[in-house]
């Protein structure tokens, strides 16, 4: 089985942006797609347009930082499916703040929905994947999880620790031909980017050598290659998806 054909793949906030990208681009080289999200409207909506192409998807609403929901959903997608064969933990939010005046509720926020929620997902899913001995975990980190970032002690943080946590679960499960992986975006045209003030665009700009902020589908290609077939030898390593602003 060549790319990611006839893989069932489970991606967490799928309602939009580049976890919905990863969707389509995953639906469209011939995976079954579980979405999860809050939105439980638009996942309907892209499950629609993805049935609708000749695809396989089905939408079920997840909020990452209740560990409940998580069992629930997963149990659910597997009875839906028979399976998963491909998790990409793209769910997160931001907090902003510095960090003396950061409140405890945003820092616990953000580590519950962007950390501690991978974390319980991998759990979850695991089992079905070490059965199988197969399996594609992509977590989507940050540039600003390698780099930091003034403002985001508490999303660069649990980004750092998405690293870490992709590193130690593919020295786990390495021999079951499971790899872990992490695709670290920079600066993507998203929901999340597009209210920065424009003066902080055009200085960002300035400093990507390709000259051109990212799109939604550049990260989804590469989520798509990492769980495909191809990337096999693949494993513990951190894709930079960011025009080169950081390198090395």
């Amino acid at each position: 089985m060549a790319g990611v054909e006839g893989r069932v793949a489970l991606v967490t906030g799928a309602s939009q942006g580049i976890g919905r990208a990863c969707a389509l681009v995953l639906a469209e080289s011939g995976a079954k797609l579980a979405l999860c999200a809050r939105n439980q409207e638009k996942l309907e909506q892209l499950a629609g347009e993805i049935n609708g192409k000749g695809g396989e998807a089905a939408a079920f609403k997840l909020d990452v930082s209740h560990e409940d929901e998580i069992k629930t959903v997963v149990k659910a997608a597997i009875a839906r499916f028979g399976k998963v064969d491909i998790l990409v933990n793209n769910a997160g939010v931001t907090r902003d703040q510095l960090v003396m005046r950061m409140k405890r509720a945003d820092w616990d926020d953000v580590i519950a929905t962007n950390l501690t929620g991978p974390f319980l997902l991998i759990q979850a899913v695991i089992g079905s994947m070490l059965k199988q001995r197969w399996g594609r975990i992509i977590n989507i980190t940050s540039i600003f999880g390698q780099i930091g970032q003034v403002g985001q002690a508490n999303y660069a943080s649990s980004k750092a620790g998405l690293i870490g946590l992709t590193m130690s679960v593919a020295r786990e499960v390495g021999s079951r031909s499971i790899t872990v992986n992490a695709v670290a975006p920079g600066f993507i045209e998203t929901a999340m980017t597009e209210v920065l003030p424009a003066e902080l665009k055009e200085n960002i700009l300035k400093n990507i050598p390709l000259g051109r902020v990212g799109s939604d589908l550049d990260v989804a290609n590469a989520v798509k290659f990492l769980a495909s077939e191809e990337a096999g030898y693949v494993t513990g390593h951190v894709l930079n998806v960011n025009g080169g602003i950081l390198m090395g």
